[in-house]
């Protein structure tokens, strides 16, 4: 079979061009650290590469979101600390106020001081984040949760926030939750009891209005205390549920790099000998197709 000069030139040219493209294709691979740069160096690879990529994207926007959570929990946790104090130095000095032996003028003063508490506690419940919103608001972030009658004003929506592909973890408390409703809240049951301790005992009647109305005080005011415990009891829960996520999600994220890695990442090593091995056989290409385009018909004959 007679195989004409044209077919043989291109056959030479074809050859020297996957050659070079090879030399390109491991150029790349070496400049870049990569072994699939593109879905042509291994669509399987790449494709995998992508879903990994994906899932990888989607970890770190669940870490994101739980950090998030986390300050915002430690956030309440500092605040709800300091409300505790407060409604148990309330508490003190309600069963302070039973001593039978207090005059009117050292109940007043005692109304005082819980007047410095309300005064506290409902600073403490329209306290505002780092970022200028209030705590206690729910959706209404820019409303002050208690007017100055101590009314509830704000809204009672929690915000959830999704902490993993299962997962949505209320992130925040209103007021309504920690400090009661309207018409039944701490500030109420303070309020009422200011009040009662600034009028005078005088006989039995007087005298049993403030017994009855101080036992009721201080049932309420357990009351109060035991919703801000059970919110810090649930902060508690949630922040642990943070930790094992987070430990789950450290542990994805190195498998999804390994993962990556052993599909992506070049063998140094043996890109450079089959970079020295190509170019060698490039060079004896490049050699052998000047020789034979330099054979004529007549060079035969």
């Amino acid at each position: 079979m007679r195989i004409s000069t044209n077919t043989i030139y291109q056959s030479g040219t074809n050859q020297l061009m996957n050659l070079q493209s090879d030399l390109n294709k491991l150029s790349i691979q070496t400049a870049t650290g990569k072994r699939v740069n593109s879905p042509a160096d291994d669509p399987v690879a790449a494709a995998r590469i992508l879903e990994l990529n994906t899932a990888k994207d989607q970890n770190a926007n669940y870490m994101n979101a739980r950090k998030t959570a986390e300050t915002l929990l430690q956030t309440y946790e500092a605040n709800l600390t300091s409300v505790t104090d407060t409604v148990q130095s309330i508490q003190s000095t309600l069963i302070a106020a039973g001593n039978g032996s207090y005059t009117d003028t050292e109940r007043a003063k005692l109304a005082n001081e819980l007047q410095g508490n309300l005064d506290t506690l409902k600073g403490l419940a329209n306290t505002k984040d780092s970022q200028g919103n209030y705590l206690y608001a729910g959706y209404a972030s820019t409303t002050v949760p208690f007017d100055a009658n101590y009314d509830f004003v704000a809204n009672s929506s929690r915000t959830k926030l999704q902490i993993d592909v299962q997962s949505q973890l209320p992130v925040t408390f209103t007021g309504d939750q920690v400090f009661g409703t309207n018409g039944d809240n701490v500030f109420n049951t303070l309020q009422d009891m200011i009040t009662l301790l600034k009028t005078p005992i005088t006989d039995s009647t007087t005298q049993a209005a403030f017994s009855s109305g101080l036992g009721d005080s201080i049932t309420k005011m357990q009351g109060s205390l035991n919703k801000v415990l059970d919110a810090r009891s649930e902060i508690g829960s949630n922040l642990n549920l943070l930790d094992t996520l987070n430990t789950t999600g450290d542990s994805l994220d190195l498998q999804y790099d390994a993962s990556i890695s052993t599909l992506q990442d070049l063998d140094y090593a043996q890109a450079l000998s089959d970079i020295s091995k190509k170019t060698t056989i490039l060079q004896a290409a490049q050699k052998a197709f000047v020789a034979t385009s330099n054979i004529s018909l007549f060079s035969l004959i």
